[in-house]
C-alpha cells in the first residue's frame, strides 16, 4: 500500500489513487460488471473447499483432480492481484499485490497450494469487501452530482422544448413543473412557489420563493438579487410552476462546483495522514530489511529453508501497512461526504481534523452573528441640512453600492422619503473598510465612517457632527457621516439585528469545546458590545479595519489553532490567515466557495456546531483506526515470526483493513446532538421519490 495513494474506487483493486468518480482506468469492471471481483473471489472459495473437501475427506480419489481445483481457486483469486501487482510495479510501487503474489507463489514452490489459495482467496474476498464498503462513501459523493436532471425546459419563442442541461445558456428562460427538480442556478422571473434546497445548503424547511420586481436589474446587478429569488440545480420545486432566467451554464452552477470540491477535497491530506505517510516511509523498508534477513534464518537456526522462507513470507504479509494506509483516507472521505450532504462543504482533510481541535473562533459581526440586515434607526441632520436634503443625497449615492449597510440606507431611505424625486448620482468610488465617495448634484459626496474624516486628505466633522456622532455611538449604533462639498448634511444610525440562531450557536460550541469565541467588527467598539451581550459573547473588537482584522486573527494564531468566520468576501484575507476559514451562505458565491476552507453552503450559523461536532467524531475514528491498524501489526510481525501462519495472518490482516472502513462509514451516518435542526434532512433529498424527480 503506498501512502501516496488516498481512496479507492468501487470495485477498484488494491490502487487507493484519489481520482474524480468514474475516472479509474483500473477499476475492476469484468464480465459480471462491477460485481466482478466479489464474483471471482467467491469462485475462488467454492474451488479451494471442494478441492480440500476431496484431498482430506474422499480416500482415493486422484491427486491432479484437488491440484486442478486449487489451480482454479489460484486463478480466479489472483486474477484481480496479478492485474494490480503489474500495474503497481510498472508504477515502481512494491505494495501488498506483490507481497501476496509472492507468499503465494512460495507456497507452491513449497507444495503448499491448499495454503496459497487460502491466502488468495481471504486477499481477494477481503478487498472486495473493502471496495464495496468504500464505494458506499464514494457513491454519497457521487449522489450530489446525479441531483441536477438531465434535461430542462426552456422558453424558445411562444414554445417550450425540452434540451440537455448542457445546452442551456446563460439568460436562457427555464420553465420548471411542480416537484421537478431544477435544472439549473437563476432568480425567479415568473410564479411563486417553496423549494427544498437541501440538497445544496442543508436546510431542513423548504425556503419560499418569489420573482424579482425587475428582470433587467436582477441581470444588470445579479449580486443585490434578494435570497427569496434566487434558486439553485438540483433543489426540488414544491407544488407551483414557476420560471427562472439562468445565471450560470450546468458546468459552472453551485452545484456542480461542490461536487467538484468535495471530488478535490479527497486528495487533500489531513496532518494525520501526512504523519502515517511519514511513518510508512521509514517503516516498509524495515520491515523489507527484516524479510530478507528471515531468509537466512536456517543459517543460524536448525531448520530447513522451506521453514525459513515460509516465515519470512508471513512476516511481509503480516507487517504491509495497508489498514494503516487507508485508516485516515476512508474517514476523511465518510466525513467530507457527510458534510456535503449537509449543506457543509469541507475542501480537504486538514480543515476537517483542524475544525475538531480549534483553541478560539473569531466571527465576523455583519451577517455572520447578524441578519446583516440593518435598520436605519436614527437620522440626525447638521449644519443647517434638513432631513429630506440628507436622505435624498445617501438614497442617491448608496443605491450604487451593494454593501449591507449602503442596501440599508437605499432602502429606509426610500421608504422615508415617500416617492420624493431623487436625481442620480455618478462616479461611485468605494474607499475600503470606510466608505464611498461619489458625485451628485454636481459635488462630490463622501459617505462614511466617522473614522474617514480628517485623513487622507478627507477634512474633519464639524462639532455638530461630531456631537452627533458621540451621542449615537453611545447607544450603541452604526454610524454613516453624510457630506457633500464642503459641508457635513449629517449622521445616520443603523442597528442590525443578531441572528435567533446566534446565541443557541455559541452556546453549542462552548459544549463542543471551544474555549474562545470573539466577535470582530469593523463598526464602532460600543456597536460591537452592543450585538454581542445580545448573542452573549464577552469578548468584542471593534474598530477593526480589514487590515487590522487580519492582525488581530495572526494574534489569535499564536496562541492556538484559531477560525474565522465571515461571508468570504470583505473577509477573505483574515479568513486566509485563520487556520480554518470559515464562509457563511456560501451558496452561489463563486469568492466564499474559492476562499473559504470550509463553506456552510445556507445561511444558517446552526450549521458550524454541525461541522466542528462532525470533526471531532472523525478525528475520534481516526484515532480508532490508528490504534486498529498499527496494533494488529504490532501483533502479527512478533506472532508470524514465531510460526502463525499465512492464512491467519491474512485473515487478521484483512479483518483490520475492514474493521478500519466500516469503522469509517459510521461518519456516513453522523447526527448533530447540539443541535435541533435535522441535518439528515439533505440526506432524505437524496432519496426523493421517483414520482417528485420528474425531468421529462
Amino acid at each position: 500500500m503506498s501512502s501516496s495513494e488516498t481512496l479507492p474506487q468501487a470495485g477498484g483493486g488494491h490502487d487507493h489513487a484519489g481520482v474524480e468518480a468514474g475516472a479509474d482506468p483500473h477499476a475492476h469492471v469484468g464480465i459480471f460488471g462491477s460485481n466482478t471481483e466479489v464474483i471471482f473471489a467467491l469462485a475462488s472459495g467454492a474451488a479451494l473447499a471442494v478441492g480440500f473437501g476431496l484431498e482430506k475427506l474422499t480416500p482415493g480419489v486422484p491427486v491432479w483432480m484437488s491440484l486442478a481445483l486449487y489451480l482454479i481457486a489460484y486463478g480466479f483469486g489472483g486474477f484481480f492481484t496479478v492485474r494490480e501487482a503489474f500495474h503497481n510495479l510498472r508504477n515502481r510501487r512494491f505494495e501488498i499485490d506483490t507481497l501476496m503474489l509472492v507468499a503465494a507463489a512460495g507456497a507452491a514452490a513449497l507444495g503448499a497450494w491448499a495454503e496459497g489459495a487460502l491466502l488468495l482467496f481471504l486477499f481477494s474476498i477481503g478487498h472486495a469487501l473493502e471496495h464495496y464498503a468504500m464505494g458506499r462513501a464514494k457513491r454519497a459523493i457521487e449522489a450530489l452530482a446525479d441531483l441536477a436532471p438531465r434535461t430542462a425546459h426552456v422558453r424558445r419563442g411562444d414554445e417550450v422544448v425540452e434540451v440537455p442541461v448542457e445546452e442551456v445558456e446563460v439568460g436562457d428562460t427555464v420553465v420548471v413543473r411542480p416537484n421537478e427538480r431544477l435544472p439549473a442556478d437563476g432568480f425567479v422571473v415568473v410564479g411563486a412557489t417553496s423549494i427544498n434546497q437541501a440538497p445544496v445548503t442543508g436546510e431542513s424547511m423548504p425556503v419560499d420563493k418569489q420573482p424579482v420586481p425587475d428582470a433587467a436589474a436582477a441581470r444588470a446587478r445579479p449580486a443585490q438579487i434578494a435570497s427569496a429569488s434566487i434558486v439553485f440545480a438540483g433543489t426540488i420545486n414544491g407544488a407551483g410552476a414557476i420560471e427562472i432566467e439562468t445565471t450560470r451554464k450546468s458546468s459552472d452552477t453551485t452545484l456542480a462546483k461542490v461536487v467538484r470540491m468535495v471530488s478535490e477535497a479527497e486528495t487533500q491530506k489531513s496532518p494525520t495522514q501526512r504523519f502515517t505517510d511519514r511513518f510508512e516511509r521509514i517503516f516498509v523498508p524495515v520491515v523489507l530489511g527484516l524479510a530478507f534477513v528471515l531468509l537466512f534464518a536456517w543459517v543460524v537456526v536448525d531448520e530447513p529453508f522451506r521453514d525459513s522462507f515460509y516465515r519470512a513470507m508471513a512476516v511481509l504479509v503480516a507487517a504491509s501497512p495497508c489498514a494503516l494506509a487507508i485508516a485516515t483516507p476512508s474517514a476523511v472521505l465518510s466525513g467530507v461526504a457527510r458534510a456535503a450532504r449537509a449543506g457543509v462543504l469541507i475542501k480537504g482533510g486538514a480543515p476537517l481534523e483542524n475544525l475538531g481541535s480549534l483553541h478560539a473562533i473569531a466571527f465576523d459581526k455583519t451577517g455572520t452573528l447578524t441578519e446583516g440586515r440593518p435598520r436605519i434607526t436614527d437620522i440626525v441632520p447638521v449644519g443647517g441640512a434638513t432631513e429630506l436634503d440628507l436622505l435624498r443625497t445617501a438614497v442617491a449615492v448608496e443605491r450604487l453600492s451593494d454593501h449591507p449597510l449602503a442596501e440599508a440606507i437605499a432602502r429606509d431611505g426610500l421608504e422615508r422619503l415617500a416617492g420624493a424625486a431623487i436625481a442620480a448620482a455618478s462616479e461611485l468610488k468605494s474607499l475600503t473598510g470606510k466608505g464611498v465617495t461619489a458625485r451628485f448634484e454636481g459635488a462630490p459626496v463622501w459617505i462614511g465612517k466617522p473614522e474617514m474624516f480628517g485623513v487622507d486628505g478627507i477634512g474633519p466633522l464639524s462639532d455638530e457632527a461630531e456631537a452627533a456622532v458621540t451621542r449615537l455611538r453611545l447607544e450603541g449604533r452604526t454610524l454613516m457621516v453624510v457630506r457633500r462639498g464642503e459641508r457635513d448634511l449629517g449622521v445616520i444610525g443603523l442597528l442590525d439585528t443578531p441572528r435567533p440562531a446566534a446565541r443557541a450557536t455559541l452556546d453549542a460550541l462552548r459544549r463542543l469545546g471551544v474555549s474562545r469565541m470573539i466577535m470582530i467588527s469593523g463598526d464602532h467598539q460600543k456597536a460591537a458590545q452592543a450585538i454581542a451581550a445580545q448573542v452573549g459573547l464577552t469578548e468584542a473588537w471593534g474598530d477593526l479595519m480589514p487590515e487590522a482584522k487580519v492582525d488581530a486573527i495572526k494574534r489569535l494564531r499564536a496562541e492556538g489553532k484559531i477560525a474565522m468566520v465571515g461571508d468570504g468576501v470583505n473577509d477573505a484575507p483574515a479568513m486566509a490567515t485563520a487556520t480554518v476559514g470559515i464562509a457563511m451562505g456560501a451558496a452561489g458565491s463563486d469568492v466564499a466557495l474559492e476562499t473559504a476552507d470550509v463553506a456552510l453552503m445556507a445561511d444558517d450559523l446552526s450549521q458550524l456546531p454541525f461541522a466542528v461536532g462532525l470533526s471531532r467524531r472523525t478525528r475520534g475514528i481516526i484515532l480508532q483506526n490508528l490504534v486498529v491498524s498499527l496494533g494488529v501489526v504490532a501483533f502479527l510481525v512478533p506472532a508470524t515470526i514465531f510460526g502463525l501462519g499465512i492464512g491467519p495472518a491474512v485473515a487478521l490482516h484483512e479483518g483490520s483493513t475492514l474493521l478500519v472502513v466500516f469503522n469509517a462509514l459510521r461518519l456516513l451516518g453522523y447526527r448533530d446532538p447540539n443541535v435541533n435542526a435535522a441535518p439528515s434532512t439533505a440526506a432524505a433529498a437524496l432519496a426523493v421519490p421517483d414520482s417528485k424527480r420528474t425531468t421529462s
